[in-house]
């Protein structure tokens, strides 16, 4: 296995991401994760222009050929360190088939720097599935399902068996698609989202303080100065 990858085989399972994706003429696609790149090709056939990003250069003969499709703009990178918000055109979709290691990283930063995107179709890692489309109360909700269900409708499209990898993963994937409904979270939200999930059993407030020591503290402090002022 190549730096996470696992790499789809089933042509029918292709054929159904991109029927699930609804891609139109007029789409931009961001592929994040080209693999072989047999997904670029089928998103390729449908939509305007598929940008795929592949941080392993031993792929470099298969994808180099795909690459001269003028549909296609071949980006060799690391997603986890990539500009997104500098590619252009600017993305109006994305389809994946995601490494599991960066999976979750990869949706909330795309959700975040690309506003222009409005619908996401992604495989994942069921447990990933799972955890971005948990309700509260869930023993798997935490700040991704929060950062994410704040700005995009997360629905599961389908279970899909280790069967249908090169090779075969140790746990299930999903289909997992996420419509835009509003705007991502802010810095500050993401910050405050990130410190109350820091320590689940904790009241908001301790969680804040056990995560950013001293932060509350010096907050209550100069309040109290301000007050006496």
């Amino acid at each position: 296995m190549r730096l996470g990858q696992n790499f789809l085989t089933d042509p029918n399972l292709l054929e159904a991401i991109v029927r699930e994706a609804e891609i139109t003429p007029e789409d931009v696609v961001l592929e994040v994760g080209a693999g072989e790149g047999v997904l670029t090709r089928k998103l390729a056939e449908v939509a305007a222009l598929v940008h795929a990003i592949e941080i392993d250069r031993r792929l470099e003969p298969v994808l180099g050929e795909i690459a001269s499709d003028p549909r296609v703009r071949l980006h060799w990178g690391d997603a986890m360190r990539f500009d997104f918000a500098g590619i252009q055109p600017a993305p109006t979709a994305m389809v994946a088939n995601l490494p599991y290691a960066v999976a979750t990283p990869v949706i909330l930063t795309t959700i975040a720097e690309l506003p222009t995107i409005a619908r996401w179709t992604v495989m994942v890692q069921r447990e990933i599935a799972d955890r971005l489309r948990s309700a509260p109360g869930s023993r798997l909700y935490g700040g991704p399902s929060v950062l994410a269900q704040l700005a995009t409708d997360v629905k599961l499209l389908r279970k899909v068996s280790p069967e249908v990898f090169r090779p075969r993963p140790r746990v299930a994937s999903a289909v997992l698609s996420l419509d835009r409904t509003g705007a991502a979270a802010t810095p500050a939200l993401r910050a405050l989202v990130r410190e109350s999930f820091a320590h689940r059993r904790k009241w908001v407030a301790r969680a804040r303080e056990l995560a950013r020591p001293g932060r509350l503290k010096a907050g209550r402090a100069a309040r109290a100065e301000r007050g006496r002022a």
